[in-house]
């Protein structure tokens, strides 16, 4: 990789010193005496001058030395008159030496270009130090990149499966084009439009999307660009933000990760920055004195709405909150169609099976897809992109990297096998569970010997208790099958264990699905203590409380293990026919484990139903 080495200030004055330093030493050394040609002539006559070397207008020359022991004398230089003329004048006594008649563009281009030198120099690094750092009279001016509509380059059509969004966002497009529409019947376009939301799911992006739509300049900048070292650079940055907002209105401005700059303001050395809070005292001012029929719209988003100081949600700055939230199947349909654009893919692929796969997931998610898939079709030499490779890149995102060259013993590859077939089967057994997709036990990520991957038929928003027990049961049902064939557990089972629990603990604690403990909800928001030192997270319930919650947790998780157990023991024969074949492929998609289940049912009634 190529270094990049930062430039500073110290290397200029490192060769400022060592330039003098040489030319002090080399002046000192090579010193050079101008003297009149008269006394030249005398020296020659007194027998003083070592070695001459002559020219045609100069002679330069070195003196004997005057101290025994001495090896060089003083070094010295005369001018040249014509040799007659000299005769004449050291006869009559005369002191002369010779001149050369200066030449003004020779000697103006003799220090003219040196000097020119110099400050070329010196503006080539005063601009790189600048591109490092602002200057001193810049440090007050806002860091926002301006943007022009045919710089932006993104409308509606590039932002899909926010429709809900897109809708809410119209009327901001409308009034940066017809203000007038709007102001004739006294009303006001909302100062402020907060975009909430999951990382991921496009707020930046139907921000840029509405400047292109209306074609007005677009100021984009982060909450973190307002806070700096300095005391009064943000509110000052704030201000000239604003007023050059209001020069170039109508426009937009956009402030990503609003959280870094307006989090809620609290009192004590531990509850906020004073830096940042006169920065967000200044854009609350702002907001305020602004004109709204000026067609300055401020917009920004967040992924923390949370821990967002109360004034800046009150009506009047941030008027409209707009939620961006993770497309459902058809808007991850919609989203898939825009990235294959860029992609050469097969025709005849199912995009409703491949939004199927993905549920949960957002836009950045789903462009990450795509070009997972893409990077696998090149990696094996493919010219198109097929299904296989979206299922692999599904899989890669979901479980991680497939790790083939670690190296497993037999014994714990044979109890990952019946881990995983555990779960499929508990899973396909109970209903109102996910289908099982593909079971594989080559190793994933960081920790992960093996999975079992279950895709859902359709996006779910509510789930009943006994669909929540199930999935308890599913997640039990590994160690379940290692207890089934060896007679014993292993540590495999511990992130099982981990989402079992928080499962049974929020059935009880959160969605009162517990008849001991009742209809209470006991949880509370985890949201910074704003008054007050830090963290404060105290639960509001007593011990006998607490410990009913506890004991009504461990009932639900050995319930449901004791069914994933009982179920799995009526199924010894799948479980060891299905190992062989997943011992020996490694894989096996769901339809494959269906049919070994069919065929030792049909089995199993011939043999209590002989002919």
């Amino acid at each position: 990789m190529e270094k990049h080495h930062k430039f500073s200030v110290w290397y200029v004055l490192l060769g400022i010193w060592a330039v003098l330093l040489i030319q002090s030493y080399l002046g000192s050394a090579f010193s050079i005496k101008t003297i009149p040609y008269s006394q030249f002539l005398n020296l020659l006559k007194e027998n003083k001058v070592a070695e001459v070397a002559v020219t045609e207008n100069r002679i330069q020359g070195r003196m004997k030395s005057q101290k025994p022991g001495a090896e060089k004398g003083k070094v010295f230089r005369t001018v040249r008159v014509d040799p007659d003329l000299s005769k004449l004048l050291e006869e009559y006594d005369v002191t002369f030496k010779g001149e050369i008649q200066s030449n003004f563009l020779a000697n103006l281009f003799s220090w003219f270009f040196p000097v020119l030198l110099f400050f070329g120099i010196w503006y080539f690094f005063m601009k790189r130090m600048a591109g490092q750092q602002p200057g001193f009279m810049s440090l007050g001016k806002n860091k926002a990149k301006i943007y022009m509509q045919e710089e932006v380059g993104v409308t509606f059509e590039d932002a899909a499966g926010v429709d809900e969004a897109k809708q809410e966002l119209v009327e901001v497009i409308e009034f940066l084009k017809e203000p007038a529409r709007f102001t004739e019947l006294g009303g006001r376009m909302p100062k402020g439009v907060l975009l909430v939301g999951p990382p991921g799911t496009g707020k930046t992006l139907l921000a840029k999307a509405v400047a292109g739509e209306s074609g007005v300049p677009f100021f984009s900048l982060s909450g973190s660009e307002f806070v700096e070292m300095f005391v009064g650079l943000g509110a000052a940055r704030v201000r000239d933000l604003f007023t050059q907002a209001k020069e170039k209105s109508p426009c937009i401005i956009f402030i990503d990760e609003l959280d870094a700059l307006g989090k809620a303001r609290g009192f004590g050395s531990m509850g906020g920055h004073d830096e940042r809070e006169q920065t967000l005292n200044q854009l609350l001012v702002e907001m305020d004195g602004f004109d709204p029929t000026l067609g300055v719209i401020l917009m920004a988003a967040t992924n923390r709405p949370e821990i967002l100081d109360p004034a800046l949600l009150r009506p009047g700055r941030f008027d409209r909150q707009i939620l961006v939230d993770r497309p459902d199947k058809k808007g991850r349909e919609d989203i898939l169609k825009i990235h294959l654009k860029n992609i050469k893919a097969n025709k005849n692929l199912d995009l409703e099976k491949l939004a199927n796969m993905t549920p949960g997931m957002s836009g950045a998610d789903l462009a990450n897809l795509v070009n997972e898939a893409a990077l696998l079709a090149v990696r094996r030499k493919k010219k198109k992109v097929g299904m296989p490779e979206f299922s692999d890149a599904v899989e890669r995102i979901i479980g991680g990297l497939e790790k083939k060259n670690r190296l497993i013993n037999p014994k714990e590859r044979e109890t990952v096998a019946y881990h995983e077939l555990g779960h499929a089967l508990v899973a396909m057994s109970l209903p109102g569970t996910d289908p099982v997709q593909k079971i594989s036990i080559i190793p994933r990520g960081v920790a992960a010997l093996g999975y079992t991957l279950q895709v859902p038929t359709e996006d779910r928003f509510l789930m009943s208790r006994t669909e929540l027990l199930n999935k308890i049961a599913t997640l039990l049902g590994g160690r379940a099958s290692e207890e089934v064939i060896f007679g014993e557990i292993s540590t495999g089972a511990h992130n099982d264990l981990a989402k079992a629990t928080e499962i049974a603990r929020s059935m009880v604690k959160e969605y009162g699905m517990s008849s001991k403990v009742g209809q209470v909800y006991f949880s509370r928001p985890k949201k910074a203590q704003v008054f007050g030192w830090g963290m404060q997270n105290e639960d509001e319930y007593g011990q006998a409380t607490a410990e009913l919650i506890d004991s009504e947790v461990a009932r639900i998780i050995k319930e449901q293990y004791t069914t994933a157990l009982e179920l799995l023991k009526g199924k010894k024969d799948i479980l060891r026919e299905a190992a062989k074949v997943l011992l020996e492929k490694e894989k096996i998609e769901g339809d494959e484990l269906k049919a070994i289940v069919e065929k030792e049912a049909e089995n199993r009634q011939k043999q209590n139903n002989p002919e």
